[in-house]
């Protein structure tokens, strides 16, 4: 292959990389996703491909279907084991963010709430909200009817905001301070304090560091403080099992504010929350190495602001 086929492909590789992202929800899968639609691109009879760009986006949103469709997938994801991989801000695979609908898509919440669409559903809302193709565009790359992509489109936003918790865009700064306060109350074991800082259908979910076999799920805010309160109280076994004393750090993690905490420079685990109306709406607990691999390979790279705990 020559270097100018190459090239068109690498200046669509973020796009792609992107897409592929939102549509499986894990950095892994999308790079390999990335990477047979290159191998696509190599074999292609490419004097005859009109649109490269059109013609790549194609080809990757159906090998991520055929992902999201195999019988391993729905196996995993059914199994009640499967979280979003989450991603520190800046990472290139995070994508467009000039819109509210962009930066939302790509929210752990969103991608979670997606798991409930069907293929089908999940990619035409991807490609018209994160990446505003046309009903026409979407029918192309989809082969469906203009009438079904925006049938499709139609229910995948109606279903997502109908689960969706925590309302509408929130101030960074404003969501950040409140984690900060949940934090000092979690580790303070102010539990009361916890409960009133959550709403009323706030949500937990934890992968319990990889050692559950399903999700560890928690849906009253009682519930949820006594969690909250266990999870981030330091004990000699947590540590030896984190490898060391933790620093507590908060950062962005795909659109939100993430409690992350680090030994020696590696993340060791990350909780991100949900804000809305000024409480915690949800938090997600992620432990388990295989679903931190990009974010600690970023943290790496990354200078972060002074730990707001030090030593955990």
């Amino acid at each position: 292959m020559d270097s100018a086929a190459i090239d068109e492909f690498e200046a669509s590789r973020g796009r792609l990389a992107s897409l592929a992202y939102r549509l499986l929800g894990s950095a892994a899968d999308a790079e390999d996703a990335v990477q047979d639609t290159f191998l696509r691109w190599q074999a292609a009879d490419r004097e005859h491909i009109e649109v490269p760009e059109a013609w790549l986006t194609k080809v990757a949103t159906h090998l991520c279907l055929d992902r999201l469709r195999s019988a391993q997938a729905r196996h995993e994801r059914a199994a009640g084991a499967w979280l979003p991989e989450p991603l520190l801000e800046g990472d290139p695979m995070l994508g467009p963010a000039e819109t509210f609908e962009q930066r939302e898509s790509v929210t752990l919440a969103v991608l979670t709430l997606m798991e409930r669409l069907s293929p089908v559903e999940r990619a035409a809302y991807v490609l018209r909200e994160a990446f505003s193709y046309t009903h026409a565009e979407i029918a192309g790359i989809l082969d469906i009817t203009e009438s079904a992509s925006q049938q499709h489109v139609h229910r995948a936003r109606r279903r997502v905001a109908a689960e969706r918790r925590g309302g509408g865009e929130v101030d960074p700064a404003s969501a950040r301070r409140i984690v900060e306060e949940f934090l000092v109350a979690a580790t303070s074991g102010r539990t009361e304090r916890l409960v009133a800082m959550l709403t009323a259908d706030a949500t937990a979910v934890s992968d319990g560091a990889g050692l559950a076999r399903r999700l560890l799920q928690y849906d009253t805010r009682e519930r949820i403080a006594s969690y909250v309160r266990a999870g981030f109280k330091p004990t000699p076994a947590k540590r030896r099992l984190a490898g060391g004393s933790v620093a507590l750090y908060i950062a962005p993690v795909n659109g939100s504010p993430a409690v992350i905490g680090v030994v020696d420079g590696r993340v060791v685990g990350a909780v991100v929350f949900e804000v809305g109306d000024g409480k915690i709406a949800s938090l997600r607990g992620i432990a388990a190495a295989n679903r931190l691999a990009r974010l600690d390979e970023a943290w790496r790279q990354h200078e972060p602001e002074a730990p707001v705990i030090s030593a955990w």
